[in-house]
Order: C-alpha cells, then structure tokens, then sequence
C-alpha cells in the first residue's frame, strides 16, 4: 500500500466510526455482562452475590470519577493518542479482571476498566463528528454509540454462554481480546490530529460554569433514570407479574436492546435537524412508554411492546451528547465524557428509587410509575434548558440593537 492510499485508508470516516464503535461494544460487553456473570465471579472467588454485587458498584464509580478526570488531565494531548491510552487501560484493566485472585483485587481491577469509560465515549463522539457535516453530526456518534447497543444484542449473551462453559474469567478475557483489537484498529484508522490550540485542563473546567451544560446534564441524569428503574428489575417482573419462565425471559431483554437499536439508527436522522424539539420528545416518548409498562406487565405481547419502545427512549443519550456539543463552547471534551458520568448517576438512580417502591409494597410494575415521573423530572430540566436559551438568545439580541 503506498503512502497516498494508506492516508485515505485511515481518512474514510465509515471505517473510523466502525474501529470507535468497537470500543463501544468491548465496554457495552463488559458492563452488562458483569451483572449476568455475578453468580459464577462470586462462587470463584468465595464470596456471597450481595458482596459481588460490590464489584458492579466499583465499575460505575471508576466511570463517575475518571470521565471529568481523564478529560481535564488529557487536555493537551491529541485525541488519536487519548483513545489508544484509553482503549490501551480497558483493555489491560479487563485482562487483570479475568485474573484475578481475590475479591479485593477484583474491586480494584472493575474500578481501573471502569476508568477510561467515560472519557473514551466523550471523545469518540468529537472524533466521529469531526469526520462529517455539521448537519450529520448526531448520526455519526449514534454510529459509535452502536456499539454499546449491539453488545446488549450480541456481546453480552456470548460472554455470559463463554463465562458458562469455560468459566467466568473468560467472560472478562474475551472483553480484553476485543478491546487489544480496538487499540489496532484505531491505529490503523484513526485521524492524526494536533491538541487543540491553547488547550489546558483550566480551559477544559470552564465547561463547569455554562448553565447549559449543567442543564443538559440534569436533563439525562434524571431523565434518564426512569429506563434503569425499569431494566433493572424486568426480570423479576417477568416471572413473578408476567409468569414467564427464567428460560424465556432473556429473550425479553433482547427485545430491549432491538428497541435500543432501532432508536439509535432512526432518532438521530430526526435530531439532526431538530435537536431540542427530539429530546423533548424522546423524554415524552419514554414517560408514555414507562406509564404503559405498569399495566401491560400482566400478558408476555404487552410487556414486550413495551419494553421495546422504553429501549427506543435510549436515544436520548445520543441526541444529548450532540447537545453539549454546542453548548460546551472551548471545553468540549469534557462536557462530552460527562454525559457518561450523568448516565451512571442515572443508572444509580432509577434503581435506588424503584427498590423502594417496590420496598413500600407498591410491587414490581410500580418500577414503570417511577420511571415515567423521572422521564418528567428530566422534561422538566429540558424545559428550563430551553427556555434558559431563549432568555439568553434574547438579550443578546437586545444588546447587539442597543450597540
């Protein structure tokens, strides 16, 4: 391959945007697998499921702590080499997991892979976007985004069957293979660049003081909370409301990660031209579909449709990482790797709020009640969003008549 051709080898954005979504779908893998390898990690390493549960909760805040960390740290340096870092500790991080001697260790291991999470997501949604029109923009980070649905559909069932015929270390094993893979197809592809001019970790903070930023963030800390209040107790509901069999309710889930898909591939096609008004109406989308859970969990067709059309809302994530875009000004990777962190919160969230719904006695379906009301909370936050940038809009325009 000649010199010439190998640069429009590593420029083709189609090939870019696969090599991201790789890492997507190593993380995606990773971080659902865990939870369905639980049982098998917790027998290995001699310890009871409540206390595995610890290691899951390690994960999260290794991705709470080194989304805004990594982004302010890695200021100065180009986002080629900052992926390859990246991807270069999760893949490591994961291979430790997968050899790991005791419980101890392993919490350190899932909080070190927990790390480059965030940061990898954030910048691999402003390499994507950098590589095509400014009105293809939310397209091209759903495409990385891809990734991590496509795990929920394929890389975890296959790392939980691997975990299960030849032991849950493989499980993490085979997440380390895929992410090595992920840091060679990055350096084959991947654009070169330069750090930004007059980058630094100050510049990166000033994110910090944007009103829209916080906003925005409030907007799927909340909003998006009402997805994992249901997810995380689906499986319960489908055997004890819905009386599915255990063998049975996978399938379920994999109708969520259908759902998640489809709105990945479809939404952003409506974002990129209607940014504000498709958020809005994905968090509508979501508190409907949330509400609907609630009273079609008694028949298996019901609780499907629903639990697929909850998996469409997923979009929000993508169509609100284009919105900090915007509004992030000169610290954009660090308004893009904290959409990640307010995720997990999310993710936290949801789940404390429908633990004690369900706690209360209000049941297992009460999980959809509690979800709609944040996908409301989330509204809520988009509405202040857009109204606070049309108070802002207006006295500028006030004060560029006045001059």
């Amino acid at each position: 391959m000649s010199a010439e051709s190998a640069r429009a080898f590593r420029a083709s954005p189609a090939l870019v945007h696969f090599a991201l979504a790789m890492g997507g779908f190593a993380i995606g893998t990773t971080e659902f697998a865990t939870m369905s390898l639980l049982p098998f990690f917790s027998r290995g390493l001699g310890i009871d499921e409540p206390t595995a549960g610890h290691v899951i909760s390690a994960y999260a805040l290794g991705v709470v702590v080194g989304a805004p960390l990594l982004a302010v740290l890695s200021a100065r340096m180009a986002r080629r080499t900052l992926l390859l870092l990246l991807m270069a500790i999760f893949a490591v991080a994961n291979g430790l997991s997968a050899l790991a001697p005791s419980y101890q260790a392993m919490l350190v291991f899932r909080f070190l892979s927990g790390l480059p999470h965030g940061a990898y997501f954030g910048i691999a949604a402003l390499v994507a976007a950098s590589l095509v029109p400014q009105e293809r923009r939310t397209q091209a980070v759903a495409r990385v985004m891809l990734g991590l649905t496509t795990a929920t559909l394929v890389g975890v069932p296959f790392a939980n069957w691997i975990g299960q015929a030849f032991g849950w270390r493989w499980g993490f094993g085979i997440v380390a293979v895929v992410a090595a893979a992920t840091v060679a197809a990055l350096w084959l592809v991947a654009p070169h660049d330069r750090p930004e001019p007059g980058a630094s970790p100050l510049k990166e903070l000033g994110a910090l003081r944007r009103g829209q930023v916080w906003l925005t963030l409030a907007t799927g800390a909340i909003g998006f909370g009402g997805m994992f209040a249901v997810y995380t107790y689906l499986g319960s509901t489908l055997m004890d409301v819905t009386g599915v069999s255990a063998a049975a309710a996978p399938i379920v889930f994999v109708i969520f990660g259908l759902g998640t898909t489809v709105g990945t591939l479809v939404v952003p096609r409506f974002a990129d031209r209607w940014l504000m008004p498709t958020a809005g109406a994905l968090l509508i989308w979501s508190a409907i579909s949330l509400a609907l859970y609630t009273v079609s969990a008694g028949n298996i067709w019901t609780i499907s449709a629903a639990v697929f059309a909850i998996g469409v809302g997923g979009a929000l994530g993508t169509v609100l990482q284009t919105r900090l875009m915007d509004v992030a000004e000169e610290a954009q990777s660090l308004a893009a790797a904290l959409n990640h962190s307010a995720f997990n919160f999310a993710n936290a969230l949801g789940p404390w709020l429908g633990g004690l719904a369900i706690a209360a006695g209000y049941g297992w379906t009460s999980t959809g009640w509690v979800g709609a009301a944040l996908a409301l909370g989330g509204l809520l936050f988009w509405a202040l969003s857009l109204q606070h940038a049309r108070t802002r809009a207006r006295s500028q325009g006030e004060l560029a008549t006045a001059h």
